[in-house]
């Protein structure tokens, strides 16, 4: 649900993406019940993974800005990025977020914040340089549709099943490493009973692991593409964020490897990840991105849309 009454949604999308929603709460809800069916209790596990999803919901804005070096600017020592972000607001009817900068090369921009009260939105230094500003104005549209979307919240909750598995799974291994399985019972079949039950307990958190792991990047996918679709038709633009799209992309390509990896823990939050990849392929299941084919096409749909020739 849009908080911004100018942002369109696209009920293509939302449907897809509440699909997927329900799939991770389903797939949730079937781990609980296993749990409690096999009469095994992980509540340490689930209030720490509780405690971390709480701390990254609600310091999400403060951790994104330290991790990617962004810090907080005054209309004055960025007239230009406040400007567009004043006009992009009014022209959504919505409220204006923070205005952050962080002082790097790597040419990108990301939203932050757990709702549009606490939301941040960041340009880099390199972006800022590169891009035009209908270009620039089109890229901090995409972002404020993120905003606008409650996206940082969405992905942060829909990661928590992925969280909360992946943990279950470390415990289960450090268990198993330190002859933990069946030790408790000296009766041999509750032993061998107890260890069967243990392993199928690692397995399913395996899998689980995996499956929230590939629908959390399908939503974020879909969410890439749903602020996409939104930024363009806010602006009336999507040629200016397509222009944008290929501009970063190429740009991204010139910078060395080494300053890349350094940013590539934080692609989920960018406009476009710090190692971008064209085409689809068995590994865009496994990215926070669609394919920059992909996004490129769905642009030209909306230009046509709009009644102009793409």
């Amino acid at each position: 649900m849009s908080t911004a009454r100018n942002i369109p949604n696209d009920r293509g999308l939302t449907a897809r993406m509440f699909v997927t929603g329900l799939m991770i709460v389903l797939l949730y809800g079937a781990v609980i019940a296993l749990l409690v069916a096999v009469g095994i209790s992980y509540s340490v596990v689930l209030v720490l993974a509780a405690g971390i999803l709480f701390v990254q919901y609600w310091f999400s804005d403060r951790i994104a800005l330290f991790g990617m070096g962004g810090r907080l600017v005054t209309p004055e020592q960025a007239p230009q990025l406040h400007g567009a972000i004043d006009r992009l607001c009014a022209m959504a009817d919505m409220k204006k977020p923070k205005v952050a900068i962080a002082d790097t090369d790597v040419p990108n921009a990301f939203a932050t914040g757990r709702s549009p009260n606490s939301a941040v939105v960041c340009a880099t230094t390199g972006l800022m340089r590169r891009l035009e500003p209908a270009e620039l104005e089109a890229v901090l549209a995409h972002e404020l549709s993120h905003v606008a979307h409650r996206d940082v919240a969405v992905m942060t909750i829909a990661s928590f099943l992925g969280m909360v598995a992946g943990m279950v799974t470390r415990m289960m291994l450090w268990t198993g490493m330190m002859g933990g399985f069946g030790s408790g019972s000296s009766d041999s079949d509750s032993r061998d009973n107890a260890v069967l039950v243990e392993l199928a307990i690692l397995v399913v958190s395996v899998v689980v692991y995996a499956i929230s792991f590939l629908l959390t990047m399908a939503l974020s996918r879909y969410r890439e593409l749903a602020a996409d679709r939104s930024g363009a038709i806010l602006t009336g633009q999507p040629s200016a964020l397509a222009s944008a799209l290929v501009k970063v992309t190429s740009e991204i390509g010139r910078i060395p490897t080494r300053d890349l990896r350094s940013s590539e823990a934080f692609n989920a939050f960018y406009f476009t990840p710090a190692i971008a990849k064209s085409g689809v392929s068995l590994s865009t299941l496994f990215s926070t991105h669609p394919s920059l084919d992909q996004r490129l096409a769905q642009l030209a749909a909306i230009e046509a849309e709009l009644g102009r020739p793409s």
